[in-house]
């Protein structure tokens, strides 16, 4: 007879989701004046652990067998530790290269939100990141100083969906219940309103069980 094993664990995603909050204010503030430029390498070490934060939601979200929440903090990650460290360096050119950067990432965020309706608070942030990231991508090939202040608005934005969704969904996690509005609909409202049975359907195709990815 065969054993498959699942561990259950706390959901990682209110910490994830804090994290983007607070990184995404940092960079705000940066980019509305409220901090100097002479800030830019103490913003980037601020900004640097949320790169080991939300790599550790990453591997805990992959362990929890959500492959969309796991791939979307795990390039979360990547792109806090490429902006410390070309903020921090100030490395030639950098603010160009971050805007190709960011335009590269709208393009994933893009494709993340097509897939991410169901989970309406990854639907959200997402959605409400896709313009600023537009902002400074565009900012930072352009130098326009509005867009660089319309992308510190927007990330202030950022920051409040993000805080919002960390905060409902701890509050969900406590109470074992819905206290704040989520949205979810389809499986990922099935996934948390159904039952053990629903959770368990063709687990035998899931990866780590399955031969090959």
């Amino acid at each position: 007879m065969t054993r498959i094993n699942l561990r259950p664990v706390a959901s990682p995603m209110p910490l994830g989701f804090f994290t983007v909050a607070i990184a995404s204010a940092m960079t705000a503030c940066l980019q509305l004046g409220i901090l100097d430029d002479e800030a830019r390498r103490a913003v980037a070490l601020c900004v640097l652990p949320a790169f080991a934060l939300q790599l550790l939601v990453s591997h805990l979200a992959f362990g929890a067998r959500d492959v969309i929440a796991a791939t979307l903090m795990g390039v979360f990650a990547g792109s806090w530790l490429a902006y410390a460290l070309v903020l921090y360096s100030g490395a030639a050119d950098g603010l160009r290269v971050l805007g190709v950067f960011n335009l590269a990432f709208l393009c994933f965020g893009a494709l993340m939100a097509a897939v991410t309706g169901p989970k309406r608070a990854l639907w959200l942030v997402l959605v409400v990141s896709l313009p600023r990231w537009a902002a400074t991508g565009a900012a930072g090939l352009t130098g326009a100083e509005w867009l660089t202040r319309v992308s510190g608005v927007l990330g202030l934005a950022v920051a409040l969906v993000s805080a919002y969704a960390a905060y409902a969904l701890m509050l969900e996690d406590m109470r074992s219940e819905e206290v704040l509005p989520i949205g979810r609909s389809g499986p990922a409202h099935t996934a948390v309103e159904g039952d053990l049975a629903v959770q368990l359907r063709n687990l035998e195709r899931h990866a780590g069980v399955r031969r090959t990815l």
